[in-house]
């Protein structure tokens, strides 16, 4: 299912995970599918050092906009730019792909779009379960497809009006809004702490 149509099904999505838990096979993480398949949640490995996290359109908007003002952070050519050259033109791709693409192993292309994820070019897209054997039974594995943050913040959706991912402030601001934001959460937090937080 592509991006675009997604959210149009998030509530059938969350009518099937009722239906998994009431048969007793629901998985670990399956509760993740449905925050994802919303469309207003961005979920990825964008924060610690590259742990995962959940943000709201309101949040991430300020970290990608921060983020992408660093120069650690900056677009290497090589890998990286294969990789955003083929999610420009087929809008998601999954780990395999990624390994397909380059001919490099599960934790190489582990890393790539971990490393994509931390400079806010990338988000989990889509989470899908694996059916297997004959019965095609579930047993909690799942495959996640990656697409650009911008394709889920800018698809048309049908109950109100489109969002952006740009930002209306200068990335210091923006550091300063997630600083602040943070404090709230957690009370005391030293500046050291909020720097490795954000990266």
């Amino acid at each position: 299912m592509s991006i675009r149509h997604r959210r149009r099904y998030a509530w059938s999505s969350c009518m099937r995970v009722v239906v998994c838990k009431r048969h007793g096979v629901l998985g670990p993480w399956d509760w993740k599918i449905g925050c994802i398949q919303s469309g207003d949640i961005f979920y990825g490995k964008y924060l610690c050092g590259g742990k995962a996290a959940f943000a709201t359109l309101e949040w991430y908007r300020e970290l990608r906009n921060y983020r992408q003002s660093l120069e650690k952070y900056a677009m290497r050519p090589g890998p990286q730019t294969e990789i955003m050259d083929y999610l420009n033109g087929n809008g998601t791709i999954t780990i395999k792909e990624v390994r397909g693409i380059l001919g490099i192993k599960k934790s190489a292309a582990d890393a790539l779009i971990t490393r994509l994820q931390m400079q806010c070019r990338v988000v989990t897209g889509d989470i899908t379960r694996v059916y297997r054997g004959e019965d095609l039974h579930y047993n909690g594995w799942q495959v996640s497809s990656f697409c650009r943050p911008e394709d889920l913040a800018d698809s048309p959706f049908p109950f109100g009006p489109r969002q952006t991912l740009d930002s209306t402030h200068s990335p210091e601001e923006s550091y300063e809004i997630l600083s602040g934001r943070i404090r709230e959460l957690c009370g005391d937090v030293s500046s050291g702490q909020i720097a490795r937080i954000l990266g």
